[in-house]
């Protein structure tokens, strides 16, 4: 009877409270944030590498046209080779072309000591076009951008573009790849610091904002888990639910609710324990003194007076179901529990036998059986009579009001039928009732009693009962729209034939 070794087991358990082998939530969370954050620069710098490159040709073939217009200026086209020489420095090429009226002219010229190894045609992409690039194009302008990278510096590129200004059809260029290459490697650069410090602002951003929102939270639940588990005795250690209206705070409210709720039932099954404990320690002296009380009451039968004779057996049936019941008084709320012995009982004399139990009809309690006195039930006989005896002492206990007059002031009343191979059995009394709080945990050990006091076993029990012989037992609520009935307690019992028997009539 005693629990206590399966709440050990629970405490015991060492998954309960040992921290997860891997790494925390928080550098988790940092981890994947600096790497999302970085892919994301990823893929902003590759696109941006190569419209700097885009950008800077096309400051090259603006500056190459400048400088072909300051040669064409020279008296009689005859530039002097210092200015030549110079005009070619400051624009970093090696050759300026223009193209007019369908004529190409070479205007600016050097020796070029290695070939030309690729060539980038810039028309339509010059800054005054107003163009949408497609997905196709911005492809072909990362590619162009990444063979910078991999080429010889030491060649030469040749770059065709359209002149601003309308100063012809088309002006191209010879420069060499190192310049280019360099200012695009400058960029990277500068573009790869940048990032790095945008990715590691963003990612602490983004963290502390993720960690307060989620993280904390979480391991905020993780601990209060861990700590009940430890003490699920000890209410301290629920978890008192945030105030939020997100995800979160519906997790905090269904985990407090769900620790509130074991803890509950941990106190229950702790009370179970000690009652089983106590009841085991009683139960010994009990059966002394009830089997004393046996012998002296057979003894009672050898007397000759009729009222002895009468009652002396009632006396005896009494004690021996008082020792039998102390006997199985531990079989309550083990796992299986003894089948019934059914067998067919003549209903009215067992419910007169409970009356004279307990004492009725009394001066203040009228007992009405309302049954054919040849109606009989299928069920364990004592069984049975502890299910009615028990209902019929919760009226008693409910009907304390005093008598005026030896008049009646109270009932209770017990009618059954036969219907569709089972038996139906009411009884009724109309004293104050239930209160609805009572009515949610009826049938709850320890719950459900009405009065001060009471421990609530008795409506257990008689459920326990009925429910093994394949029945059921329900209040029946003969005032819906109350909280608090006054119309007094009904309850209905359903007790299922093991073999159909012909319906008879009520009563």
């Amino acid at each position: 009877m005693d629990t206590r070794p399966d709440i050990d087991i629970v405490r015991s358990n060492p998954s309960a409270s040992a921290p997860p082998k891997r790494g925390s939530l928080s550098s988790q969370l940092l981890l994947l944030t600096v790497l999302f954050v970085m892919l994301a620069e990823v893929l902003i710098f590759v696109p941006s590498l190569a419209f700097f490159r885009l950008n800077w040709l096309i400051d090259r073939l603006n500056l190459a046209q400048v400088a072909a217009l300051v040669a064409e200026a020279a008296p009689d086209g005859d530039l002097p080779e210092l200015l030549r020489q110079e005009l070619l420095s400051s624009t970093k090429v090696r050759m300026v072309a223009l193209k007019r009226s369908n004529q190409r002219r070479l205007i600016l010229s050097e020796p070029i000591e290695t070939p030309v190894s690729m060539t980038f045609d810039l028309r339509g992409d010059g800054r005054t076009t107003s163009i949408r690039r497609s997905p196709g194009h911005i492809y072909a302008l990362i590619r162009d951008a990444l063979v910078v990278f991999v080429a010889d510096e030491r060649s030469h590129i040749r770059v065709v573009g359209e002149p601003g200004m309308g100063a012809g059809e088309l002006i191209e260029i010879v420069m060499p790849l190192r310049p280019l290459k360099q200012a695009m490697v400058q960029h990277a650069l500068n573009v790869l610091v940048l990032s790095v410090m945008i990715s590691l602002l963003t990612a602490v951003a983004v963290y502390m904002a993720l960690n307060r929102l989620l993280v904390v939270p979480m391991q905020r639940l993780t601990q209060a888990m861990v700590n009940f588990s430890a003490r699920p005795e000890d209410a301290s250690r629920i978890v008192v639910p945030s105030r939020r209206n997100d995800e979160i705070g519906l997790a905090e409210a269904e985990l407090a609710h769900m620790q509130s709720e074991l803890h509950s039932m941990l106190a229950q099954k702790n009370r179970l324990a000690a009652l089983g404990l106590a009841v085991s320690k009683i139960n010994h002296d009990l059966r002394n003194l009830l089997a004393n009380a046996l012998l002296l009451s057979d003894r009672l039968t050898s007397l000759p007076d009729p009222q002895v004779q009468r009652f002396a057996p009632k006396l005896i049936a009494s004690l021996d179901r008082a020792i039998k019941f102390c006997n199985e008084s531990l079989q309550f709320g083990r796992a299986a529990e003894p089948a019934p012995r059914r067998e067919r009982v003549k209903l009215y004399a067992l419910l007169k036998e409970v009356g004279e139990g307990l004492g009725l009809p009394r001066s203040e309690v009228e007992y009405r059986i309302e049954i054919v006195e040849n109606l009989t039930i299928d069920a364990d006989r004592d069984q049975l009579y502890r299910v009615l005896s028990n209902l019929v002492r919760n009226s008693l206990d409910a009907m304390s009001t005093p008598t005026p007059n030896n008049h009646p002031a109270h009932t209770i009343a017990v009618e059954a039928y036969r219907a569709a191979g089972s038996v139906e059995i009411h009884l009724r009394d109309d004293g104050p009732g239930l209160p609805a709080k009572a009515r949610a945990t009826l049938f709850q050990p320890f719950q459900g009693s009405t009065r001060r006091g009471g421990t609530g076993l008795g409506l257990a029990i008689a459920s326990e009962i009925v429910a093994a012989h394949g029945g059921e037992i329900t209040l029946v609520d003969d005032a819906a729209d109350s909280a608090v009935t006054h119309a007094g307690a009904h309850f209905r019992i359903i007790l299922p034939d093991r073999t159909n028997e012909p319906a008879k009539t009520k009563y």
